[in-house]
């Protein structure tokens, strides 16, 4: 029986919104071994004078990550950060209770900034206070650190440590996770309402032209759900300028079809948030739009055991292995998906970071003084980040579907596609179906494009494949032959359980 062919039409008057760059952002927090032996590791061969790992620098630059969020997290909630600056030998050792570890502060905020320069001007900070134990006296202090140029203690003291100019850092995160009982400091909506209200006003007083992220839900599933979002919104509106939006995925109990179709969730997710954003803004009758933060994201195995975990954080050890997923083809495929969902909503998701960057639940992967490689989730993410500048343009899919245990009848395929300023339009697609091949037909109008410059794939036979340190490069995208653009109307085929960039010009 011949495959029904799946079908959308692409037309440039017809678009969602312009990509902001800070949709490819990540997450750089203190937890296992994102920070030390992950982008810091003085005395590495490839450790550079300040310590960094630039085999891992090369990976970053070539990953695209834009803003960088730090230090947390949950670890953000129990955060001092004037333990982070001056002479890293005389900065104070910690316990971190977040991740039940020893925190040695040789990694700070100054060395935070210079790591973004390294990686280039595309790597925004993005800065977390912590509302959880500390409040506006902090936030305050550590903003005057940071941005002031000179002239006041926290400023020349900034300067003493040997960074003369500001940091600049414009984009901050009033708090983490502050529903979550998980969360040292925990707060009710309204108790964290009031705070990051207050916190907000008094950093704008200082400078106005801040931009600031409330908490939101940490999931969809979450009991407070919309009703967090509502009361923190209340207090907020018109003193921030984003909500932030936190999910993982994993597959369980073998359901690989609903795992394959998490990004469901993740279009459910932020709709329900957009909705209620506008609601409390046509409470206070006000024409300002917030904007979302989808701050953290990422497949996580949270379900799993990790007894050699559990056994390493018996003693408050530095720097464990904690959280270190190996994420498959399947894993790649739905990070690609997720992806997606994040482009299709690119009219009000202004900043996203996938969680996080180095070691933990990451794209790459180090082992202490060896290499560093690439997971699957690499490709989708790096693929996205260079191709997916531009104009989101509206993909209405009819495609054939499948039924699944956790959302119902689901579209096997998963699109969008983004024209970039020179009129270059670069297909994003998923074929959910794990084994049947989808056809694709896309009608163009209005988009003068005479050819395709390349379709690539990640796909394997074995959808359990990964990279590991014995085989780095034992997954990698593919070229695909036969995809082809005739009389506006391209044609491709999808292979089962793939990912999927057509680029056409």
């Amino acid at each position: 029986m011949t495959p029904r062919t799946a079908r959308f039409t692409l037309d440039p008057a017809f678009a969602v919104g312009d990509v902001d760059p800070r949709l490819f952002g990540s997450f750089v927090e203190h937890l296992g071994r994102c920070v030390y032996t992950g982008i810091y590791e003085p005395g590495h061969p490839s450790a550079d004078e300040t310590g960094l790992r630039t085999d891992v620098l090369g990976l970053i630059r070539e990953l695209g990550v834009t803003a960088v969020r730090y230090p947390g997290g949950n670890f953000v909630s129990g955060y001092k950060w004037e333990d982070s600056v001056g002479p890293a030998d005389e900065r104070p050792r910690r316990l971190d209770a977040a991740w039940h570890s020893t925190e040695t502060n040789r990694f700070g905020l100054s060395e935070y900034i210079a790591f973004l320069r390294k990686i280039g001007p595309q790597a925004e900070p993005m800065m977390a206070v912590n509302l959880g134990t500390r409040g506006v006296e902090e936030a305050l202090a550590l903003q005057e650190y940071a941005n002031h140029p000179s002239g006041t203690a926290w400023s020349d003291l900034r300067a003493a440590h040997g960074d003369k100019n500001p940091f600049g850092i414009r984009l901050w995160c009033l708090g983490n996770e502050m529903d979550g009982p998980w969360q040292t400091g925990h707060k009710t909506a309204e108790e964290y309402g009031r705070l990051a209200a207050e916190t907000a006003r008094a950093m704008r007083q200082i400078d106005p032209d801040l931009e600031l992220v409330a908490c939101g839900s940490s999931g969809q599933s979450m009991e407070t759900f919309a009703a967090w979002e509502a009361t923190v919104l209340a207090e907020t509106y018109d003193l921030v300028d984003h909500i932030s939006l936190h999910a993982y995925y994993e597959e369980t109990d073998g359901d690989r079809d609903s795992f394959l179709a998490s990004a469901v969730d993740m279009e459910s997710f932020i709709e329900n948030v957009v909705a209620t954003c506008d609601h409390v803004g046509a409470r206070l009758k006000s024409a300002k739009k917030i904007n979302l933060s989808f701050d953290e994201w990422n497949v996580w195995y949270q379900s799993r055991p990790h007894p050699e975990a559990e056994e390493s954080l018996r003693d408050w050890p530095e720097a464990p292995r904690l959280l270190e997923d190996n994420y498959t083809v399947t894993d790649a495929v739905v990070v690609g998906s997720l992806l997606i969902a994040l482009l299709r909503h690119a009219d009000r998701v202004a900043v996203a970071c996938l969680a996080q960057l180095v070691n933990v639940i990451a794209p790459i992967l180090t082992e202490p003084g060896g290499p560093a490689w690439r997971q699957t989730s690499f490709f989708p993410f790096a693929q996205a980040s260079r191709y997916g500048r531009g104009r989101v343009l509206d993909v209405r899919v009819d495609s054939p579907a499948h039924e699944t245990r956790k959302f119902g009848e689901v579209p096997l395929l998963h699109a969008t596609a983004v024209r970039a300023d020179d009129g270059t339009v670069t297909v994003f697609a998923v074929n959910r179906s794990q084994s049947e091949s989808l056809p694709l037909e896309v009608a163009l109008h209005g988009l003068e494009l005479a050819s395709v410059i390349e379709h690539s794939a990640l796909a394997d036979a074995d959808p359990d494949a990964r990279n590991t340190l014995a085989e780095p490069e034992r997954v990698t995208p593919h070229g695909v032959g036969g995809t082809a653009l005739q009389d506006g109307t391209l044609s491709a085929v999808l292979e089962p359980l793939s990912w999927n960039v057509i680029r056409l010009g």
